[in-house]
């Protein structure tokens, strides 16, 4: 009798320990963002662009582009999760409408990146490559963008609002070491690797965007019925 007792009061306590580690951290939804991101960010599919347009500068400037760059990222991606529903709210727009649009846009994206038909962007002159294209659009592009409206707009109290904002770190935090070890990297998987892995993304994020269809869909019909 008394075992069975202490193994029920383990028990409640293990659930109460894991009820409030989802209250204030949900795990699952950090690797949701952090797999969605990783995936449409595509860390090492950016490498050889990235050598490319910063071709025949010094290693310093490489690093010191390399934060750049994921800082600009960093600083677009936080200000549509801040102010990214402010702006939907503004313009009437429904998540599911949100989650269409963002599934539609992320296919397009995956069939890029299956077919190889992905192009780099061109520099602008005049302007420091680590700011634009690579910061914005390259690495903060249209998909980044919409994926991460999407999954702050799915938020749910603290614990999912911290599983999104952890995401977001740790992804740029990938983006950084890609670009700040890119020379290591190429000479490692060597391009047909990052071809590899690019056709790999390409799958799982045209995965993601059937399920953010099919997700709209469904929310459409709810909010019809």
């Amino acid at each position: 009798m008394i075992a069975a007792s202490r193994e029920s009061v383990v028990r409640r306590s293990g659930r109460g320990w894991g009820h409030r580690m989802s209250h204030w951290f949900d795990a699952r939804l950090f690797g949701a963002t952090f797999v969605t991101l990783v995936v449409i960010m595509d860390p090492p599919g950016t490498v050889p662009v990235f050598l490319a347009l910063m071709s025949g500068r010094s290693r310093r400037a490489l690093r010191r582009a390399a934060w750049q760059a994921v800082l600009v990222a960093f600083g677009v991606i936080c200000s549509f999760a801040v102010f990214g529903q402010q702006i939907l709210s503004y313009l009437h727009i429904t998540l599911p409408a949100l989650q269409g649009a963002g599934g539609l846009l992320l296919l397009l994206v995956a069939l890029d990146l299956l077919t190889g038909r992905a192009e780099a962007p061109a520099q602008v002159e005049d302007v420091n490559v680590a700011l634009v294209p690579l910061g914005t659009p390259l690495l903060a592009g249209p998909g980044a963008i919409v994926a991460t409206i999407v999954f702050v707009r799915q938020a749910r109290g603290v614990g999912d609002y911290l599983a999104v904002a952890a995401a977001i770190v740790a992804v740029h935090v990938v983006l950084w070491l890609a670009l700040r070890y890119s020379a290591l990297i190429i000479r490692l998987v060597r391009d047909s690797g990052i071809v590899l892995i690019t056709r790999i993304a390409g799958l799982l994020l045209s995965a993601i965007a059937v399920q953010l269809v099919a997700d709209a869909v469904t929310g459409f019909v709810r909010s019809g019925s």
